[in-house]
């Protein structure tokens, strides 16, 4: 895969383009708007996102249409206990016809890698991922191979089942842009997946792709155009430093948190039609961003306290800044 040309976009252009490509999506993933946004949003915004839910609500598919719908490639890696770093970087083999080694490409080489179960893989593949995360590039036998752009990995986790897992440390919890949450649907919109799967007559949902590689980055230098105003910047470092001050927290959100707010923010503020970042932008996304880079003290561990809370602590003892939407 090669980083191909893209055509230039307006906040306007980009945030109808990412509109259909929503809409596509939740042909598949019925009634999950506005997780299905924070997850678009993490990928316009160029980052990467952890999915944290309980099993069959619909990971796994939303990231498989995702990059139906972006139209960009897609790999599926299962993480295992047994899974190798090779297995996900590639490897150099022997040709014999040529007598020499080549190297043949592993699944982290693509535009959009679902990384099933990350917790249940050994630390030393878990490191392979992450240097693919942060670095976007692969070391193998101590030679460096670039990962094209587009390149995202949407990894999923499960809370309950905690046997034979090796959980994320920190600094790779931190890499995530976004850690998101779908939750259980209604009872209405769950008898809507019956009745769509009934009425189809067949497993597969058929997506058609509303964009291309060369259209997501587009839509990614849009991202870029949006402004921040001073206060609005301001108040995401505001936060980021409370949750390291508040009493409940062992360690809170590091600068890379209130970069992230930033970042989030503004790909929010796309979707939203708009060209600048308003308070409300920065509050849609502050849990997703900040609660999965908190970590609570371990005398709390049993009691209701969590990343979670102690954002939604902070959002209510921050002052929010004046920045209002412009007319």
């Amino acid at each position: 895969m090669t980083d191909q040309m893209s055509p230039q976009l307006s906040t306007q252009e980009a945030a109808a383009l990412a509109g259909r490509v929503i809409d596509e999506v939740e042909k598949a993933v019925v009634g999950k708007r506005d997780a299905l946004l924070q997850v678009l949003a993490a990928v316009l915004a160029k980052g990467h996102v952890l999915l944290e839910d309980f099993p069959g609500l619909g990971k796994t598919l939303a990231a498989r249409s995702f990059a139906r719908a972006l139209g960009i490639e897609f790999t599926r890696a299962q993480f295992t206990p047994d899974l190798l770093p090779a297995d996900l970087t590639g490897s150099f083999v022997y040709d014999q016809r040529r007598g020499e080694f080549e190297f043949r490409r592993g699944p982290l080489f693509t535009g959009l890698l679902l990384a099933d179960e990350v917790n249940r893989t050994p630390p030393k593949t878990q490191a392979a991922l992450l240097e693919a995360m942060q670095e976007r590039q692969v070391t193998v036998e101590g030679e460096t191979f670039a990962l094209a752009a587009p390149f995202h990995v949407l990894a999923t986790a499960n809370p309950i089942e905690y046997e034979g897992t090796f959980p994320l440390p920190e600094a790779q919890l931190d890499r995530f842009l976004l850690r998101v949450s779908f939750g259980y649907p209604s009872a209405r919109e769950e008898y809507d997946v019956l009745a769509r799967r009934m009425t189809r007559r067949r497993e597969e949902v058929e997506l058609d792709a509303v964009t291309d590689g060369a259209g997501l980055l587009a839509m990614q230098e849009a991202v870029e155009t949006v402004t921040v105003d001073e206060s609005v910047g301001r108040y995401c470092v505001d936060l980021a430093v409370a949750t390291r001050n508040h009493p409940d927290v062992l360690t809170g959100a590091s600068p890379r948190g209130s970069l992230g707010l930033v970042l989030a923010a503004r790909a929010f503020a796309l979707l939203r039609g708009r060209d600048y970042v308003v308070p409300e932008d920065v509050k849609a996304i502050a849990r997703s961003v900040l609660a999965h880079r908190i970590t609570v003290k371990p005398d709390l561990w049993m009691t209701d306290v969590s990343g979670r809370s102690v954002v939604d602590a902070v959002l209510q003892q921050v002052p929010t800044p004046s920045t209002l939407a412009r007319p």
